[in-house]
């Protein structure tokens, strides 16, 4: 009996190796990435603890045995343990993608494996990235969401928080609305709290967008905009950037589509969520171990890939995943913004 050799074993396909192939890749998704806004955080353990001290969510560090613990504070409202979810991702080389295909960029070959192989660890980086998105643009409506679009953990329910809302009320003419940008500017400064910011960032879908552009306290404003640095609007396009009261307005138009085929926006529609940017500590993403022997013990990484040839010979198992708790430390630095009319 012939033995079924895995091509990529000896290869240095381990854990680790691939593990950094996938992280490696880039990432062609996400706005709320792009920004820096969450900023990623390792942990070593499968479960957070969360106290509520003020307002503000703090996760609590796992220690060595008969190290000194924590100490609570007398202002603690509740405490709470979470588990960070998990979501793994597999594929498969199989002989057909590989026999009698010509490779990419080659006159006459066959596919070679590596090629192979990259391109799942590619397709499979740009789904954890978007769910990934989808995970943080939730987070900063104080929600937990998989990628089935089911709620994990909604942190306003779970400690009681009373999330801030301001209605623009853009279908108005006489609305003020540099008054309600002071409304929210103010709101976020003084729930700071010993946390800094440099800015305030405005995403929003694009029927709040349209509103505001046409509101006649806007109008002019938006069309002049950074005029003197050669923009205008009739000749270019500023949803990427209009900063009017202090708020730096972009509009956000990403939709996923879910696990179960269905599509969702990462914006709830006609409106939007302003919070504050260049903070310390206020939006993180806690990545977990894996669910490997390979990881225990170590501190999480944001994703994981490994391969496993079958032993029947039909193919290759690739697998990945991911165990992210993207999460708001600050509920009450985040806005929602909406229009009434």
């Amino acid at each position: 009996m012939t033995v079924i050799v895995n091509p990529f074993d000896g290869g240095g396909y381990t854990l680790a190796e691939m593990t950094a192939a996938i992280q490696l890749l880039p990432n062609r998704y996400g706005r709320l990435g792009g920004l820096g806004l969450f900023t990623p955080e390792p942990i070593s353990q499968r479960q957070v603890t969360v106290e509520q001290i003020e307002g503000e969510l703090r996760l609590l560090p796992a220690v060595a045995l008969g190290a000194p613990a924590t100490v609570g504070s007398p202002e603690t409202a509740s405490m709470r343990s979470f588990t960070v979810p998990h979501i793994p991702h597999n594929d498969v080389v199989l002989p057909e993608e590989v026999q009698g295909k010509r490779g990419f960029g080659l006159a006459a070959a066959e596919d070679p494996l590596a090629q192979v192989m990259m391109r799942k660890l590619t397709r499979m980086r740009w789904k954890h990235a978007q769910t990934l998105e989808y995970m943080r643009a939730k987070a900063l409506h104080g929600i937990t969401k998989d990628g089935a679009g089911r709620t994990v953990y909604d942190w306003h329910a779970e400690f009681a928080i009373t999330a801030k809302s301001v209605d623009f009320k853009l279908g108005t003419e006489t609305t003020d609305v540099l008054g309600k940008c002071r409304e929210v500017l103010r709101h976020v400064e003084e729930n700071l709290k010993g946390e800094s910011m440099t800015s305030v960032h405005a995403l929003v879908s694009p029927g709040f967008w349209d509103k505001l552009i046409v509101h006649k306290r806007v109008e002019e404003a938006y069309k002049y905009f950074e005029a003197n640095a050669g923009l205008n609007p009739l000749r270019q396009d500023l949803r990427t950037g209009f900063r009017f009261g202090g708020l730096a307005f972009e509009e956000y138009l990403g939709t996923v589509t879910l696990s179960t085929g269905q599509t969702e926006s990462l914006l709830t529609v006609g409106e939007g969520i302003a919070f504050p940017m260049g903070t310390t500590d206020t939006f993180r993403t806690f990545f977990a171990p894996a669910n490997l022997m390979d990881a225990v013990g170590t501190y999480g990484q944001e994703l994981y890939a490994y391969q496993i040839a079958r032993e029947n010979g039909t193919g290759i198992d690739v697998y990945s995943q991911s165990n992210p708790l993207p999460i708001v430390k600050r509920p009450a630095l985040v806005v929602r913004l909406f229009s009434s009319n």
